[in-house]
């Protein structure tokens, strides 16, 4: 009965988002070698599928002809709802990349092909009907075997050439059949690289070996343990092949912009690692779910929901830096979430947005729920430092706000900020985001750095992706200084 519930709630939920105006669901789905000849034995699979879960975009890998992409778009998409549309298909070496749009939402604009010495790897542009906002979609099939790493790092070089030319603000995201064994591996390190523009951001934040049991919830491959003859493989869910990573302006607040919390790898429930995944029971999808997902392909497909831009406010200019992170001169780049609440207790929280921040700690968001002339404090939070409110309650103004911690203690409430050289920073130390700076954060520190524990991390406190001596530091003199989030009374 609990898992009944359980899929009931997540069907809900997932049509409550796939309705909400302006929100939309983008897939990827590796099709395992998808031909038109598979109509009479996987094709009423994809159409159980589809019937439960329909992506307003959806990018496939391993379609082999054009009268394959042809005849899935209308014996299986069109079958459960119609309305959908195929781009450009370009016919390449190996199996290709194809996608499918709502055309009621999206224009296609254009598919252009980014050949590496492998398979290529494909460019579709589509143009948001509402607003005219242009979505850069990348779907790659990276090279298999856990042994040719090097050659996958080849073919993300040819992809980060490509994005690197792209404008900070671009929208685009890579998605498709990775075949990245860790967060350790040289062609995830280049996607994820900042030294320039073109970076992905992997909005799961999973660092190291996917192939564990602990990453068990976000496998993707494979989902059979034998051979059933379609030349899929086999083994039982133990690879986190199939991914979908994101522009920076897609994780802060923007023209388009991912829901956190949406990322999801279809009918994994994170306990069938290493088996079928339609072992009974499985407790994120129906078995009839399950079994389609068995037979229809070797990859679970995974989506995600973003919010394409509707009426906003938007706080245009936003400047805060981060003890650790600024060095009196210039800050670490790094992503905070502003939080808006409202201005009597109980401060309910309105709103809230992800703000990249610059070198100079300056950056700007959007907010869909706020509204002109309403009164909100403006709360920050990041990954280790103290969580701290403006001083007073702040309005937009023809739909725009500026403020500017730097320029006082007075720009935060209860004066909780430090001064670094000539700016006021927000403390550092919570790394276990409880609102106090403690012997636990200090643990937490202590054990990380003795662990040689790296990458984008909680415990690493002034951005060098290393645990160390001046991250403990940190925490230790503002443990002593008894620092702690502020917040105004009745919160």
């Amino acid at each position: 009965m609990k898992s009944f519930f359980k899929i009931l709630i997540t069907s809900l939920i997932f049509i409550s988002i796939a309705l909400a105006q302006g929100q939309h669901t983008i897939m990827t789905y590796n099709m395992l070698n998808f031909t038109l000849g598979d109509t009479a034995t996987r094709n009423p699979h994809f159409r159980t599928i589809f019937s439960n879960l329909q992506p307003d975009i959806l990018v496939c890998q391993e379609m082999t002809s054009q009268t394959g992409v042809n005849g899935f778009l209308i014996r299986v998409l069109n079958r459960v709802s119609s309305g959908y549309a195929a781009g450009t298909f370009i016919n390449g070496f190996d199996t290709d990349n194809a996608i499918y749009y709502k055309s009621s939402l999206f224009t296609f604009l254009s598919n252009t092909p980014i050949q590496t010495a492998l398979r290529d790897i494909n460019e579709f542009k589509l143009k948001y009907n509402s607003t005219g906002d242009t979505l850069i979609i990348y779907s790659v099939h990276l090279k298999a075997n856990e042994e040719d790493s090097l050659l996958r790092a080849a073919e993300i070089d040819s992809l980060r050439k490509k994005t690197n030319l792209l404008s900070t603000n671009s929208n685009f995201i890579v998605v498709g059949d990775f075949n990245i064994y860790d967060s350790y591996e040289l062609a995830f390190k280049k996607l994820l690289n900042q030294s320039q523009s073109g970076y992905f951001i992997d909005p799961l934040n999973l660092n190291g070996d996917w192939g564990l049991g602990t990453f068990a919830p976000y496998h993707t491959q494979a989902t059979r343990t034998r051979d059933i003859g379609d030349g899929g493989s086999t083994g039982g869910l133990d690879d986190r092949f199939d991914m979908m990573l994101m522009s920076q302006a897609m994780i802060n607040s923007g023209d388009i912009t991912y829901i956190p919390g949406s990322y999801t790898e279809y009918g994994n429930d994170g306990n069938h690692f290493n088996d079928s995944i339609n072992q009974p029971p499985n407790g994120a999808v129906s078995q009839q779910i399950a079994d389609a997902l068995y037979y229809a392909s070797d990859h679970l497909p995974v989506y995600a929901n973003f919010n394409f831009d509707a009426a906003y406010v938007e706080i245009t200019s936003f400047t805060a830096l981060i003890e650790g992170f600024y060095n009196g001169s210039i800050m670490k780049p790094d992503t905070i979430t502003v939080d808006l609440r409202n201005a009597a207790a109980p401060f309910s929280l309105i709103d809230q947005a992800k703000i990249y921040l610059n070198s100079n700690g300056q950056g700007s968001g959007k907010f869909y729920n706020a509204q002109n002339g309403v009164p909100y404090y403006i709360a920050i939070k990041h990954r280790n430092a103290v969580e701290t409110w403006s001083a007073l309650p702040q309005t937009f103004t023809a739909s725009a706000l500026t403020y500017d911690f730097t320029t006082g203690s007075s720009k935060a409430y209860g004066n909780n900020l430090k001064l670094i050289g000539t700016k006021w920073c927000i403390n550092g130390g919570d790394v276990n985001q409880d609102g106090f700076v403690t012997v636990t954060d200090l643990n937490l520190v202590f054990t990380d750095n003795v662990n040689g524990i790296t990458g984008y991390i909680s415990t690493d406190l002034n951005g060098d992706s290393f645990t160390e001596i001046e991250d403990l530091n940190i925490v230790f003199r503002n443990n002593i200084l008894g620092i702690e989030c502020i917040q105004p009374p009745g919160f």
